[in-house]
């Protein structure tokens, strides 16, 4: 089972063998790829990052059960992995540092180069939460289909999507990427949210968190962003995976104050 999956930088998204965008990597527990600007004619998997200040073997990614390690090959510049739900979060990954742990969910990798810095993303959807426990001798532990983190940016985008169905099931509506980022925009953690950072959130629950079929083959704001909107919706709803208590996390709604009528 893929536990990470790395999103190559736009400049080189090409991944030997496969279509579709954007480009992804796939990775299970034991997977190592590398990064770096890259060996002419090398037809392996590999993060391409070609800028003249990257060397050629820049360093290494393992994907390791819901986490994973990165390795730094270079004797002088320190890479940083950022956490894309933090608040300016982030790591420092010394030079000749080998597999150091990575705890985050959603990262971006950005090294030093000439251009100024060189990045990609790396996810790890299935980060595992406190859940059904196994006595002794039960075997392994169960695995939740969709880990969903409460306390994440991307699930309360996955909220505002769903409001308008919780409240009213009747209602076929569904925001669009300005209607959630006007939702969310009163929330402290919201105040910079945008609509292309929306998308981004829609892009990852789909093909990361609950892997709609085909979700990675078109950006979010392609011509089937409304059929992603709603099966994303859809699955949320059907198997609870958003329900009214957690409407709770979304700010309270504006009320309209209605004239009131004045006797003459």
């Amino acid at each position: 089972m893929e536990t990470v999956i790395v999103q190559l930088p736009e400049a080189g998204a090409v991944v030997p063998g496969e279509t579709g965008r954007p480009g992804l990597l796939h990775l299970g527990p034991g997977d190592v790829i590398e990064f770096g600007r890259g060996v002419p004619g090398n037809g392996t998997r590999a993060v391409n990052l070609p800028d003249p200040g990257i060397s050629r073997r820049a360093g290494q990614l393992e994907a390791a059960g819901d986490y994973w390690r990165l390795s730094n090959f270079s004797r002088s510049m320190a890479y940083v992995v950022e956490n894309l739900e933090g608040a300016g979060e982030y790591i420092t990954v010394a030079p000749g540092r080998l597999g150091a742990p990575v705890p985050f969910e959603f990262s971006r990798v950005v090294l030093p180069a000439l251009t100024g810095s060189a990045a990609f993303k790396v996810f790890a959807p299935q980060h595992a939460y406190l859940g059904e426990r196994p006595g002794d001798g039960a075997g392994e532990q169960t695995v939740h289909p969709f880990a969903l983190d409460p306390t994440s940016k991307y699930f309360l985008v996955l909220v505002a999507l769903c409001e308008p169905r919780l409240r009213d099931p009747s209602d076929p509506a569904l925001p669009g990427a300005g209607d959630i980022v006007e939702r969310l925009r009163p929330l402290e953690s919201c105040r910079s949210l945008t609509r292309s950072a929306v998308n981004y959130h829609i892009d990852y629950l789909a093909f990361a968190k609950l892997r709609l079929p085909h979700a990675d083959e078109t950006a979010a704001d392609g011509p089937r962003t409304g059929a992603k909107r709603a099966q994303l919706a859809l699955m949320a709803l059907r198997f609870g995976l958003v329900r009214e208590e957690h409407l709770a996390l979304l700010p309270p709604r504006s009320r309209r104050t209605v004239p009131q009528e004045t006797g003459t």
